[in-house]
């Protein structure tokens, strides 16, 4: 299987897996680049997957149909998105390419976002806006209690899943990480080489699970430097290690940052 980041809008990510013939597309804004990507590559639109009802994910579904797409599109059950055939949440599994896909309920960014994980080798999760590189989606709809819990979800999945966001946010979100553990040296290192990579134009992303534990402040409220910065910079009292307190105070510092 193949792992394509499809660039739409300004800095959105439409993702195509496929196998040389056939494709599934993840988060279609727009339709207009994939349509171009399935054409250079001569693939067959096989079914769409959605994570959440925002316009930039399920803005080219319309025109997907009117352009002769007669596949599923499958999307949470939680939100009303039109053009969905399947409405899934966490437990259900899926079919596609061969490949077997889980579906996992992640709110926070929006009430009713979920992610699917394709069950290959390693592994790949298709996290929306709940998960980005090096940060995570603002909190639109949900709790902070619900989105520390979602990337505590995504977290234990394997080290070398391959994280697939749908937002080039990565060289913002590591300044604001170096803000919060400026001594990290896996932080440096990633920021050296993602810097690197936009230079050449290239993606920051898929990133890996591993990458992300080692460098996103979101998924390390354990860590004694998160927490100290983040009780810093909170309002008073100072939050207890409290996870969700802690991911609070960084996410209320990200806000202004």
């Amino acid at each position: 299987m193949s792992l394509l980041p499809v660039p739409a809008f300004a800095d959105n990510y439409i993702w195509l897996l496929h196998d040389g013939r056939d494709a599934l597309a993840v988060d279609p804004g727009e339709a207009a680049p994939v349509r171009h990507a399935l054409q250079a590559l001569d693939l067959s639109l096989a079914a769409i997957l959605v994570t959440h009802h925002h316009g930039d994910h399920v803005g080219g579904l319309a025109a997907l149909r009117a352009e002769g797409f007669a596949g599923p599109v499958i999307g949470p059950a939680g939100e009303a998105i039109e053009g969905l055939t399947r409405r899934v949440h966490e437990g259900e599994r899926l079919q596609l390419l061969g490949q077997d896909i889980r579906v996992l309920d992640v709110p926070g960014h929006t009430a009713g976002h979920i992610a699917f994980v394709v069950e290959c080798e390693p592994p790949i999760l298709f996290c929306g806006d709940t998960l980005f590189g090096a940060g995570c989606g603002r909190l639109f709809e949900g709790t902070p209690a619900q989105m520390q819990a979602s990337l505590a979800k995504l977290l234990a999945l394997p080290p070398a899943t391959r994280v697939c966001c749908a937002h080039e946010y990565t060289l913002g979100n590591l300044r604001f990480a170096q803000a919060v553990e400026p001594a990290n040296p896996a932080l440096a290192a990633r920021q050296q080489a993602d810097q690197a990579a936009r230079a050449a134009g290239q993606p920051t992303l898929p990133s890996t699970l591993a990458l992300e534990a080692a460098t996103n402040p979101f998924l390390r409220w354990s860590e004694p430097g998160v927490r100290d910065a983040a009780r810093q910079r909170a309002p008073q009292p100072a939050p207890s290690d409290d996870a969700v307190a802690v991911f609070t105070a960084l996410r209320q510092w990200k806000n202004q940052f």
